[in-house]
């Protein structure tokens, strides 16, 4: 049972130096077996373990994390959250995503801070235009909300953008998803560990995966920094890090991993309440609860492990934000990071059986990880819990490079892979 706290418990527990609080959830010891192991403690790993509770009853499971909760992807992205995709495959796990995502702070009694203020992505020529209203058309079939802007719509929604008649990036208008937003990445990872922990699932932190258990072609386990912990399903949500997870499974992926790097500036009062994302400047601009504007940009083509980023693609983020929001100019950055992104050939995910037999994936999302997390831990979790793919996510099963079935969704991203 969740415990209350007055406001005058809460003033008496700061002043304590916050040595009372009620632990969100548990960090037990590794036990040598469990029904299911989950390998990352990022927001789809999480996802996985709460559903597989939750949907599925199976409990007895070990969330393996070699860092802490959150620290990867999850914690440094821009916290975006969208479903307009053009491909009716694309907009079936993102409408799944992000249909959950509105109901999500109650589902796990935790507030995410999910705020629909709605996605504006720009067309800067007639060309864009065009392409725009054949994406309006292609969502909207698809059973998701978009509405295709004229320039007038622009202007009535981002009054403060560079509308000036010699600007390199003039605006034609664009598309419109009113119920898209944002929401707190943090949040989202410590509500899905608090509501997985408290159904029964072991959240083991500083355990790094050394080899996996394999007897008579199957995997059966995985050897860790902190012992051998065996399983007959394991599930594999590592981000950046599929690849050579994947290498120590004995099979290759066809995952390239880059940097894509963000930043925030110092804090301001509200001056845009909307997301807008500019693919022809390569920068994507929106404002937190705390005033930071929140700034993303292109991958960094390099393929990396480094998540500082680096200053040339700092540089080109920032330039392109001046071109689109002259007025802010002045402001300070204050922080800058890159997150470690898979991007595969088709930029869409990867979501079934390994070749390993009972080593189960989820990666590929590259810049879309966060928005789809409540779907990635969906499906991944029914895949464990049956052996079999759920209807949404069989058609991004690793076979479909095999069957020449891709789902290239690399202009749907809006920042193109």
């Amino acid at each position: 049972m969740t415990r209350q706290y007055s406001a005058l418990s809460l003033f008496k527990e700061g002043l304590a130096g916050q040595t009372g609080w009620e632990k969100a959830w548990r960090s037990p010891d590794p036990k040598p077996r469990y029904d299911a192991i989950i390998i990352g403690g990022g927001g789809h790993g999480l996802a996985t373990a709460y559903y597989l509770a939750k949907n599925h009853g199976v409990t007895n499971v070990a969330l393996l994390e070699k860092g802490w909760i959150g620290g990867g992807n999850t914690g440094r992205n821009t916290t975006v959250v969208r479903s307009n995709y053009f491909y009716p495959e694309s907009a079936a796990i993102y409408g799944l995503a992000h249909s959950l995502y509105k109901t999500l702070s109650t589902d796990l009694n935790y507030n995410v801070m999910f705020s629909a203020r709605g996605i504006l992505t720009l067309a800067h020529s007639e060309a864009g235009m065009e392409t725009a209203a054949r994406s309006v058309n292609a969502i909207q079939v698809n059973g998701i909300d978009c509405e295709l802007f004229s320039v007038e719509d622009v202007r009535r929604v981002v009054p403060i953008y560079n509308f000036s008649p010699d600007t390199r990036y003039p605006v034609y208008g664009g598309t419109w998803q009113p119920s898209g937003g944002t929401a707190r990445h943090d949040a989202v990872a410590w509500g899905y560990a608090r509501a997985a922990s408290r159904l029964g699932v072991d959240i083991i932190q500083n355990c790094e995966i050394t080899d996996f258990i394999i007897e008579n072609g199957r995997c059966r386990g995985v050897v860790t920094s902190r012992g051998t912990i065996r399983a007959e399903r394991t599930g594999m949500a590592v981000a950046g890090h599929s690849s050579v997870l994947a290498a120590k499974a004995g099979f290759r992926l066809p995952v390239n991993s880059y940097a894509l790097q963000a930043c925030v500036s110092e804090p301001v009062k509200p001056i845009i309440d909307t997301v807008v994302i500019s693919p022809d400047t390569g920068v994507y601009v929106s404002q937190s609860d705390k005033g930071e504007l929140v700034i993303g940009g292109a991958l960094d083509r390099i393929p990396s492990y480094g998540q500082r980023g680096n200053l040339p693609v700092l540089e080109g983020v920032i330039a392109g934000m001046l071109e689109m929001f002259p007025i802010f100019g002045q402001l300070k950055m204050m922080r800058q990071w890159a997150g470690i992104v898979d991007v595969v050939p088709d930029s869409s995910p990867i979501i079934g059986e390994s070749p390993l037999p009972g080593l189960f994936l989820n990666c590929g999302w590259g810049t879309g990880g966060f928005k789809a997390i409540p779907a990635g831990g969906t499906l991944l979790a029914h895949l464990l819990a049956t052996g079999r793919h759920h209807d949404i996510s069989r058609p991004f099963d690793l076979d479909r490079f095999a069957r020449g079935r891709l789902i290239d969704e690399a202009a749907g991203s809006g920042i193109a892979h």
